[in-house]
This record gives structure tokens, C-alpha cells and sequence, in this order.
């Protein structure tokens, strides 16, 4: 069973560290046990459960970053986590957060240690050389958070005497701190890197169709006010979907609502040129997806279906329930393309092709949010019109949305 703490911690510091919650983490461990109704055996394996639940504790306050407020809820855990009669963390300049006795008169000491250590680059051991004889922090090890940008800051634990053991465990709890921060910078990095994505699409949206829409909406003031009045009114909430300033993800409900709203404004230019099948299951419309990553596959099969043919353009859409996945399909029966300028499109080869970025960008961004098994599956040819399908895992961890469910959008 102590073979879990080897993936998190390292062989090493996971042996250190177990040690130490063995000495230090006893009856925590009891009370864990008591409070989870759990019979965990020997010593060792609560010692091993109380590590393990301290550290998955510890994790979510340190994936905002190294923060005061981050620092301060994660510093009670990691002390307990090696048993130290005292700990700190600290960024570059100053005391973030300190835990237990001492930090009146060491809190100073301790930033003198850190630049130290930043200098070096490596852990420091040192007596602490407090003259408060009732002083329980005689000797300090300061170890370096890291992150993409070299280092952060420090993690300080103190000790009331020299310890090689504590030496080893706080380097390996700093290692695994760094790791816990190197994440929270590669969630902020996909979230700046995703609503670059979206500000892209959001500039793709073409004056043209704002400007025809507008133009068709006018050529029913006249002639059928009503119908001028609520296409007027799938314009307003179709732009406010799309410049929306809040959250990646959306509902699949909103998703197609959108696409409903772009289809009621498209064939109110196209008339009865335009075609729409709806086959919707409504048990797939709660499923979050990337917000904007059906609307631009849509517009790419009106520009192909409509723009570029003079034919009549059929559509079809539809969601299924597909056991741990919701699997959508966009058809259209519009002039089709060329397979390999599709790859070349599909690798960000061809930038200036009538596909303009929706094709990339969506791919790209549900490879990023479901792994490179989620991209886009795309069948065509030259006349033979394009089917586009999406998987979409119903449950994935980090992707929700505040969305309401919404309704199935009208036929």
C-alpha cells in the first residue's frame, strides 16, 4: 500500500515522508479513521491513508497559484504533512503565509534564508540561532518553489533540531508544491490560450453576414412587420451569445439555440433555398461543450451549402446519446472539398482558404479540452457535400457550465 505515495511524491520523499507522518500523524490518522468509518490496519497504512488525504488536501488551494490566500490555506496542511513544529511560504519578496509558533520574530530571518537560497538555487539547512530560549524553532530548511519561469519563491519548515530526514522530506514536498504550481500555470495558459481561440472566432463572424442579415431584416419592415420584428429579434440574442465576456464552456440546449438563431437569419436571406433537419435526443442537451465549437461547423456548411452553390442546401443536425458521449453530426449536401486541402486546412497550411479558421480552431481546442481522440472526424470529396461529427464526453473533469439546460431549438 506505501507504493501509492511513489507516483506523488517520489520514491524517496514518499518513504520520508511516511516516516514522518507515522511519528507525527498518529492520532490524526485515528481521527481520519473514525471520521471516515474506516478499519485501516497497522500503523503503517494509516500513516500511509493520513499522508495521502493531507496532500490531496494541500492540492486544490495551491492550483490557483502562489497566492497569500492560496499559501494560507495549503501551509496548515503541509506542515502537518511533515510534522514541523513550525512552516512558511513565501514568493520572491515576502512572507505569504506562516504556520505555528515563532512567526513574530522569524518571519524576517526567514527572507533573509530565502534570497539565500534563491542565489543558490539549492535547499538550505541552518540553525535557526533564536535566542528565545523557549523558542521551539532551532533549525530551518528552506526549500525552492519552481514553476515555468524559473523560481517562486520558498517553502521554509522548522524543526527543533537538526534532521536529515526533515531535510529530504521538505525538499520533496517543495518538488511536489512546484508541480502543483507548474499545473496552475498550465491551466491559466489553456484558459488565456482558449479565449484567444474565442476572440479569434468572434473576429471571424464576417461583416458581411451582419451587414446582409441586417439588410434582410429591413426588406420586411415593409412587407411583413412581424416577421421583421422577431428576426430582429434572433439577431440580438444571436450576437449576445457570441460576444458573451463569461465562461469556456456552454450547454449543447444554448449551443444549438445559436445555431438556430444563425439559420433563422440565413434563410431569411436564402428563402427556400435553405433546408434544416433537426434530430435532437433531449437527453443530450444538459452536455457541456466548448462554447462556439458547433456555430462555426454550421456557418461552414451554409458558406458551402448556399454562398458557394446555386443549388438548394440542405442541413442536418443531429445529437444522440452515445453511452459516455454525446455524438453530434452537421451535414451538409453543399459542393464539398478537396480531402488533402482539407488536411492542409486542418494543419493551419491553408489560412487564407474559404474555410477561414472555424475548422482549425474548433479542432484544435477540443483536442485541447478532451485529448487528440476527440478532434474532428470529417468525410467529403469534390460535389460530395461534407459530414462533420463530434464526440463529446457527457462528464469531464474541469468542463461544466453555469448554463441552464434550455430547451430542444424549433424545427
Amino acid at each position: 500500500m506505501t507504493g501509492a505515495l511513489l507516483p506523488m511524491l517520489g520514491a524517496a520523499g514518499g518513504a520520508l515522508l511516511l516516516g514522518l507522518g507515522w511519528i507525527g500523524g498518529r492520532r490524526q490518522a485515528r481521527r481520519d479513521e473514525r471520521a471516515f468509518g474506516l478499519d485501516l490496519g497497522t500503523p503503517v497504512e494509516r500513516a500511509t491513508f493520513h499522508t495521502l488525504h493531507t496532500a490531496s488536501l494541500a492540492a486544490p488551494p495551491l492550483r490557483a497559484g502562489l497566492t497569500e490566500d492560496a499559501a494560507r490555506k495549503a501551509a496548515r496542511r503541509l506542515r502537518s504533512l511533515l510534522g514541523t513544529e513550525a512552516l512558511c511560504l513565501t514568493d520572491r519578496e515576502s512572507v505569504l503565509a506562516w504556520d505555528g509558533p515563532g512567526a513574530d520574530h522569524h518571519e524576517r530571518r526567514a527572507m533573509a534564508r530565502v534570497a539565500v537560497m534563491l542565489d543558490s538555487g539549492r535547499s538550505q539547512s541552518v540553525r535557526t540561532e533564536c535566542e528565545r530560549p523557549d523558542c521551539p524553532l532551532k533549525w530551518a530548511v528552506v526549500a525552492p518553489l519552481t514553476g515555468e519561469d524559473g523560481m517562486l519563491g520558498a517553502l521554509v519548515a522548522y524543526g527543533s533540531r537538526e534532521s536529515a530526514v526533515l531535510v529530504r522530506a521538505a525538499t520533496e514536498v517543495a518538488r511536489w508544491v512546484s508541480v502543483q504550481l507548474e499545473l496552475s500555470e498550465l491551466d491559466r495558459s489553456r484558459t488565456r490560450l482558449m479565449e484567444a481561440e474565442i476572440k479569434a472566432l468572434r473576429a471571424q463572424i464576417s461583416p458581411h453576414f451582419i451587414f446582409n442579415s441586417l439588410a434582410a431584416i429591413a426588406s420586411f419592415v415593409r412587407t411583413d412587420p412581424e416577421r421583421a420584428r422577431d428576426l430582429l429579434l434572433e439577431f440580438a440574442d444571436f450576437t449576445r451569445y457570441s460576444f458573451r465576456r463569461h465562461g469556456e464552456f456552454t450547454t449543447l440546449a444554448e449551443e444549438l439555440r445559436s445555431i438556430e438563431q444563425y439559420l433563422a437569419l440565413a434563410g431569411a436571406r436564402f428563402g427556400e433555398r435553405l433546408k434544416l433537419t433537426l434530430q435532437v435526443a433531449p437527453e443530450v442537451l444538459p452536455v457541456a461543450l466548448p462554447f462556439l465549437c458547433l456555430q462555426p461547423l454550421v456557418e461552414n456548411a451554409v458558406k458551402h451549402g448556399l454562398e458557394d452553390s446555386t443549388e438548394e442546401c440542405r442541413i442536418t443536425i443531429a445529437a444522440r446519446d452515445a453511452g459516455a458521449e454525446a455524438l453530434i453530426t452537421i451535414e451538409d449536401n453543399g459542393v464539398g472539398m478537396d480531402p488533402s486541402l482539407l488536411r492542409r486546412i486542418l494543419a493551419g497550411e491553408q489560412p487564407g482558404s474559404s474555410a477561414g479558421i472555424g475548422l482549425p480552431n474548433v479542432d484544435e481546442r477540443l483536442r485541447q479540452v478532451y485529448g487528440d481522440g476527440h478532434g474532428l472526424v470529417i468525410e467529403t470529396g469534390v460535389g460530395a457535400g461534407m459530414k462533420i461529427t463530434v464526440r463529446i464526453p457527457k462528464y469531464r473533469a474541469g468542463v461544466h457550465s453555469s448554463a441552464p439546460p434550455g430547451r430542444i431549438p424549433r424545427r
